[in-house]
C-alpha cells in the first residue's frame, strides 16, 4: 500500500516538476514531433517517380475536393476544380499563341487577383519558371526586373490596372522580343493582347503532363525580388525543392481544410505567395484573397467571411491596433495570425484589443536557408532554437563588427560564436537540405552572402545579414540589420541602390542613404546625406520628381540632410552610425534638413514644426 501511494505521490509530484524547471517540454515535444513528420513526409515526396512537386500536390486537392471552394474573392468563389480550368484556359491560350517553350521564362505583374493564381498554375504546367514583379515599380526599375529576372524572358502578363506602367516601357519590352498579355479586354498598345478574350476562346482541357517532363527538383520555380525592389532588383532563386517544403508552412502551424485563411499580403512577395498560396495548396483550406490590405475593412470582412487564420508583417496588426475601437473588436472567428515583424508591445495591445488569438512568429528570408517559428508564443521572440534544430539545420551567431561591417575572426581567421545572451550575425551552413541557390543573373551579389571558412577552413554558411540574439530559455530574438539594408513598410530598402538612384541627378555628387527610426512606427523610414557638386545648387522639385519616377513609396528618402562633406572610414566606407543617431530632428544639426511633402510635390525645409507633426501623427509617412 505504501509502494502504491509512493508512485501514486511520484505520478502527481514529476509533472508539477518538470513543469517548474522544463516549462516548455510538453511544447517543445509537440512541435518536434510534427516538425519530424514533416521531414518525412517531404523526404517520402522528394523519391516519388515520377517527381512529385508543389503543382502535383494541387492537382491531388482538385482530384480528392474538386468542390471544395479554394478561392473568394469580391464576393465570388472559386472551388479547386474551378482553378484548375481556369489554369487550363491560360496554358492552353499560350500554347495556342506559341509564345513559351518548357522552360521559359514568363513574368507575373499583378496585382492581387484570382488570375495571378490562375496564370501560376498555367505556366507550371507548361513546365515554365515565372517571376514575380513588385507591382509597385515602374519605368527603369520595370525593365531592369525584366533584365536581371535570367535571360530570355519570353512573357508578360500584367493586371488591367497596370497597364499604363506597361504601356510606358512597351517599346523596350518589343525589342527584347517580350510579349505583353493584359488581364482586360481593352488595350492601349497594338503590342499587347487581351489574356481575358484568350481565355474566353480557349478550352479548358487539362495540358499534357509531357510538357513539364523536363522539370527537376533544382529547376527554377519562382523568382521573387528582393531588396533590390528599391530599383535595381535581385530576384532569388527560388527552385523546386524550395517549393515542396513551403507546402508545409501552413500545416507545420496546425492549419487544415477547415480553416479560411486571410490573404492581404501581396501575391508578389514570399509571404503570400508561398505561406498564402501554396500553403493553402497543402492544408486545403479556403483562401480570401484581398486585392489591397484595409485596416477599416480587416475584421468586417474577417467575420463576413469567418476567416480563422490570418497572415501579418508587423506594421499590419499595428495598422489593426491604430483604427477606431468598436464593441465587436473581440467577436470574430479569427483564431491563428502568422507572420513575422511584430514589435513586443504591439503583440500585447493586439491581444488585449481583439482577443487571445494564437501568434506564430517566424523568421525566414526569401533566399535564406535556416528558419525559425515561435511555437511557443513568447511575446518578442521569433522563434525557438533546439538541439534537433541545429542538427538538422546548422546555424550560429557569431560575433561581428558592426563599425568595419564585417564578422570578427581569431588569430587563426575562423570566426568567433557568441555565448547565450549576446548579439551575434546570425549564419547557416549551406548543405543539401538547406542550400542557398543565389540570385539570378547577379553573381556578385550571390558571393556576398556566401560566407567562407567560418568554423573550419572551406566551410561555407549563409549569410543573413541579421543581428540575434538567443537568451537562456533558448527563445531567439531579432536585434538588427547590418550592412546596406533597411526595413520600411514591410518592405527591405537596400541603401546602396537608393543611392545609385539619387546619384543619376547631375547636382548630386555623393549619397549616403540609411534607414531612422520614427516614433511609434514600425522599421526604419528612408533618409539620405547628400553632397552637391560645386557650384550647382540643391533643386527640390527635381530631385522630389526623381525619386517618386524611380522608386515605390516605401523605398523614398522621405528627409534629405545637405553636407559639405561624407565621412568615410580608413577603408572608405561611407560612415551611417552618427547620420541614424541624429535621425531627422532639426535641432541636433545646423546642417540643411529636407522632407519629401507630397502635397507641394517638392522637399520643403524641416522645420520644428513639421517634425512635431510628424512626431504627433498630424503627418502620415
Amino acid at each position: 500500500m505504501f509502494v502504491q501511494s509512493l508512485l501514486l505521490a511520484g505520478f502527481i509530484i514529476c509533472p508539477l516538476i518538470l513543469r517548474l524547471f522544463y516549462p516548455y517540454l510538453w511544447t517543445d515535444f509537440l512541435y518536434h514531433t510534427v516538425l519530424m513528420r514533416i521531414l518525412l513526409k517531404f523526404a517520402s515526396r522528394r523519391r516519388r517517380r515520377p517527381l512529385f512537386l508543389a503543382l502535383d500536390r494541387f492537382l491531388e486537392q482538385v482530384e480528392t475536393g474538386p468542390n471544395k471552394p479554394f478561392i473568394v474573392f469580391e464576393n465570388k468563389s472559386y472551388t479547386f476544380k474551378d482553378v484548375d480550368r481556369e489554369s487550363n484556359r491560360i496554358a492552353n491560350a499560350l500554347r495556342t499563341a506559341s509564345v513559351l517553350r518548357p522552360g521559359d521564362t514568363a513574368v507575373l505583374f499583378m496585382l492581387n487577383e484570382p488570375t495571378f493564381i490562375f496564370s501560376w498554375l498555367a505556366l507550371a504546367k507548361l513546365g515554365c519558371s515565372c517571376a514575380l514583379l513588385n507591382s509597385s515599380i515602374r519605368a527603369r526599375s520595370l525593365i531592369t526586373s525584366l533584365i536581371r529576372c535570367c535571360s530570355g524572358v519570353k512573357l508578360l502578363i500584367a493586371s488591367a490596372e497596370l497597364q499604363g506602367a506597361v504601356e510606358e516601357v512597351s517599346e523596350d519590352l518589343q525589342q527584347d522580343g517580350v510579349k505583353i498579355f493584359i488581364v482586360a479586354e481593352d488595350l492601349k498598345s497594338s503590342y499587347m493582347k487581351s489574356l481575358t478574350r484568350a481565355m474566353r476562346e480557349s478550352a479548358d482541357t487539362a495540358v499534357p503532363q509531357t510538357l513539364r517532363a523536363n522539370v527537376s527538383f533544382t529547376s527554377p520555380a519562382v523568382y521573387i525580388y528582393t531588396s533590390g525592389t528599391t530599383g535595381l532588383p535581385k530576384a532569388a532563386v527560388i527552385n523546386e525543392t524550395r517549393l515542396l517544403a513551403a507546402l508545409a508552412v501552413l500545416a507545420s502551424n496546425g492549419v487544415t481544410d477547415r480553416d479560411v485563411i486571410y490573404v492581404t499580403l501581396p501575391l508578389y512577395h514570399t509571404a503570400g505567395f508561398l505561406i498564402g498560396f501554396l500553403g493553402s495548396v497543402e492544408t486545403g483550406s479556403t483562401i480570401v484573397l484581398r486585392r489591397k490590405f484595409s485596416a477599416s475593412q480587416f475584421w468586417d470582412e474577417c467575420r463576413s467571411h469567418k476567416v480563422t487564420v490570418i497572415q501579418y508583417i508587423g506594421e499590419v496588426l499595428r495598422y489593426l491596433c491604430n483604427t477606431p475601437q468598436r464593441e465587436n473588436d473581440k467577436v470574430h472567428s479569427v483564431r491563428l495570425a502568422i507572420g513575422n515583424g511584430l514589435r513586443a508591445d504591439v503583440w500585447r495591445e493586439f491581444h488585449n484589443r481583439f482577443g487571445k488569438i494564437e501568434v506564430r512568429e517566424f523568421y525566414a528570408s526569401t533566399e535564406g536557408n535556416v528558419g525559425f517559428v515561435n511555437y511557443a508564443g513568447k511575446i518578442g521572440a521569433i522563434g525557438r532554437v533546439s538541439f534537433l534544430h541545429k542538427k538538422l539545420f546548422p546555424y550560429a551567431l557569431i560575433k561581428y563588427d558592426t563599425e568595419r561591417d564585417e564578422p570578427v575572426r581569431d588569430s587563426t581567421g575562423l570566426c568567433i560564436e557568441v555565448p547565450k545572451g549576446q548579439t551575434g550575425l546570425l549564419v547557416s551552413k549551406i548543405t543539401e537540405i538547406a542550400p542557398f541557390v543565389g540570385y539570378a543573373q547577379n553573381k556578385q551579389q550571390t558571393e556576398k552572402k556566401r560566407l567562407c571558412n567560418v568554423f573550419k577552413s572551406g566551410d561555407v554558411y549563409f549569410n543573413s545579414g541579421d543581428l540575434m540574439k538567443i537568451d537562456n530559455e533558448n527563445f531567439i530574438y531579432f536585434q538588427d540589420r547590418v550592412g546596406d539594408t533597411f526595413r520600411w513598410k514591410g518592405e527591405n530598402v537596400a541603401t546602396t541602390e537608393v543611392s545609385d538612384i539619387l546619384s543619376m541627378l547631375d547636382f548630386v555628387e555623393e549619397a549616403n542613404v540609411y534607414g531612422v527610426q520614427v516614433p511609434g512606427h514600425e522599421g526604419r523610414i528612408g533618409m539620405a546625406a547628400v553632397k552637391i557638386r560645386g557650384g550647382m545648387e540643391f533643386d527640390r522639385c527635381k530631385m522630389f520628381n526623381h525619386v517618386c519616377s524611380f522608386l515605390p513609396a516605401y523605398a523614398l528618402p522621405r528627409f534629405i540632410r545637405i553636407q559639405n562633406s561624407m565621412e568615410v572610414t580608413g577603408t572608405f566606407k561611407q560612415l551611417k552610425l552618427k547620420l541614424v543617431q541624429d535621425g531627422f530632428d532639426p535641432t541636433v544639426t545646423s546642417e540643411s534638413l529636407y522632407f519629401l511633402c507630397e502635397r507641394e510635390r517638392m522637399f520643403v525645409s524641416l522645420t520644428s514644426s513639421i517634425y512635431e507633426q510628424i512626431l504627433s501623427g498630424s503627418i502620415k509617412l
